[in-house]
């Protein structure tokens, strides 16, 4: 059976985290903008994160902005050993709680300071390069901006470089100026056009990260998903991240949730082993 400890993936020599991790964007505000209702509730849960034994927290300090960090910060410091922070920048909000791209060099380097006061790190683990919009790349050149981020590596603020939001020759190009050793884009059952970019990437041994795990299903994906999870007397976001953990052992998890409950619910469901039959009922969701 599987269990947190035995399902780890090494991003690095020095970086061994649980395959399930834990994405910290709902414990901001309505549409990640200002404080939660309940930051006791926010709080417990991190917590909670710990207690189970997941060592991968996702996070961003535009996720707020600042407030997200600030309570990873309140729950959990001073982090335990095997805890690992991965971040994200590249981005900012504006008033209107829009998500405009902040990619020129010294907006990086502001954003990784920004990240270290927040969370009350001298060093971030994983900063993760965020090019793209919403949940596809934008194509061009990220020369400049993965350069910048080098830079911090080099100036030892940052540990080990990522990317998010970002196409095949984006990595190549970021490989070119440094290693990198997760990537983290839009993908789940219905939606795979990294199906062979997680492949190549598996082959190298860096990380993949999917978010939006029932994001951008038509009903008919949908029904067939809540079929399955129903036949499996399961949650169809459970099943979401059992098929993600089989689909490849690069998969990295990152779910997000406001609720203890819903966190336990998730790490149990995403931990259990899909029979054939419900596999090939899902992988026929995609097309």
């Amino acid at each position: 059976m599987n269990t947190l400890s035995n399902t780890t993936f090494s991003l690095a020599d020095d970086l061994t985290v649980t395959r399930i991790g834990y994405g910290a964007m709902q414990l901001a505000g309505p549409h990640v903008f200002g404080p939660p209702t309940d930051r006791d509730a926010a709080v417990a849960i991190l917590r909670e994160v710990v207690e189970l034994g997941i060592t991968h927290i996702d996070t961003a300090d535009y996720y707020g902005p600042t407030i997200t960090n600030q309570i990873i910060k309140e729950a959990l410091h001073p982090y335990p050993d095997d805890l690992h922070i991965v971040t994200k920048v590249g981005a900012l909000r504006d008033a209107k709680g829009g998500w405009p791209h902040a990619l020129a060099p010294e907006q990086l380097r502001k954003a990784v300071y920004d990240n270290l006061t927040n969370l009350g790190l001298d060093a971030l683990d994983v900063v993760n390069l965020r090019v793209g919009g919403y949940n596809r790349p934008d194509p061009g050149s990220i020369a400049e901006s993965f350069t910048a981020l080098a830079q911090l590596q080099q100036e030892g603020v940052i540990k080990h470089l990522g990317l998010s939001t970002v196409n095949a020759e984006q990595i190549a190009e970021a490989q070119e100026i440094a290693p990198i050793v997760c990537v983290q884009n839009f993908y789940n059952i219905a939606n795979r056009d990294d199906d062979a970019l997680i492949d190549s990437l598996a082959a190298q041994r860096i990380a993949y990260v999917p978010y939006f795990p029932l994001g951008g299903f038509s009903p008919l994906q949908s029904d067939t998903l809540h079929s399955v999870a129903k036949r499996l007397s399961s949650t169809p976001i459970a099943v979401a991240l059992a098929w993600l953990l089989q689909r490849s052992p690069n998969i990295l998890l990152i779910p997000g949730t406001s609720s203890v409950a819903h966190l336990r619910e998730n790490v149990a469901g995403a931990l259990r082993a899909l029979p054939a039959d419900a596999l090939a009922e899902l992988n026929s969701i995609a097309g």
